[in-house]
């Protein structure tokens, strides 16, 4: 347990546990509106926040935070109310994030280079307190958002015209999951990087689904597998010298390779056992019910 010794790896974990509570939280509703790369566009918005943060010399995960959000916002609209020119406006809007960030990270003062690697891939050594008071922070919102709304998020995600219909503000609810989803971005940049948070969004929702059918299962295994694979990327990373988000990312690719290995021979089982009941009933059912010949009285 050497590991916890030093106190960058403390923040390191920290960080880390609160990075597998949030990706799958806010994953799990991109995935059910088949959003899965969301979090890939937001991150390379969010380059240019982090850009302008070390050329305003000011925190670069807040900056972060404020030009991801604002990119959020607006690929939700372009989403709602783009046309046939709406796929060309989102891959604008993604490349000129990234492009503006390097842009403006060359501009900013020397040795602003080789910070920026470790929030594009993740570093343990740089997360700063102030990065996990940040992270934190921002973590707690996007806790509150992804379990308080549950059922209005949930019933958004599955069927906006059904929700509508039902009452709830769909427009509004679709800006609070974009929203939401930048800021996680965010909390996940320093422990994973941008290049490699979508991936942490989407696996672990895709691995639980290979095991849970309820929505409430799938939350609870796939946050459960994002606190798994974030804790045992972060150690090895120490131990091995390696980069934490490639790792993190390869643990859950490896979980959802596992869960699958597991759920085919169980599905294959289930139908099986599914069949056998139907014939059981054909040969048993009156005709045009599901009641057995066993339960009519003669």
């Amino acid at each position: 347990m050497d590991f916890l010794e030093p106190a960058f790896m403390q923040r390191a974990l920290l960080a880390a546990v609160l990075v597998g509570i949030t990706a799958p939280a806010v994953g799990i509703y991109l995935v059910q509106r088949r959003q899965a790369l969301m979090g890939d566009g937001i991150g390379h918005v969010a380059m240019t926040g982090v850009g302008l943060g070390f050329l305003l010399n000011s925190s670069p995960v807040w900056m972060a935070t404020a030009v991801a959000v604002a990119g959020s916002v607006a690929m939700e609209l372009i989403r709602a109310y783009g046309k046939t020119r709406g796929d060309l406006a989102l891959a604008l809007l993604f490349y000129g994030g990234m492009a503006g960030g390097v842009l403006l990270i060359n501009l900013a003062p020397t040795g602003s280079n080789a910070n920026l690697s470790s929030y594009l891939f993740g570093s343990l050594s740089t997360v700063s307190t102030e990065d996990v008071t940040a992270i934190s922070v921002l973590a707690a919102f996007v806790v509150l958002v992804t379990v308080g709304l549950r059922r209005q998020l949930f019933a958004v995600s599955q069927d906006e015209e059904f929700a509508r219909v039902t009452g709830l503000p769909v427009r509004a609810l679709n800006l609070l999951i974009a929203v939401t989803a930048a800021v996680t971005v965010t909390v996940a940049m320093r422990v994973v990087g941008l290049l490699l948070v979508s991936a942490l969004m989407v696996v672990p929702v895709a691995a639980a689904q290979q095991l849970s059918k309820s929505f409430r299962a799938t939350f609870v295994l796939a946050v459960a597998t994002g606190i798994t694979v974030t804790l045992a990327g972060t150690v090895t990373s120490y131990y091995q010298d390696v980069p934490p988000g490639a790792t993190i990312v390869l643990y859950a690719i490896g979980v959802f390779v596992v869960l699958t290995l597991l759920a085919t021979p169980l599905a294959k089982r289930r139908a099986k056992a599914a069949a056998q009941a139907n014939e059981d009933c054909d040969a048993r059912c009156v005709p045009g019910s599901r009641r057995t010949t066993d339960d009519v009285k003669v």
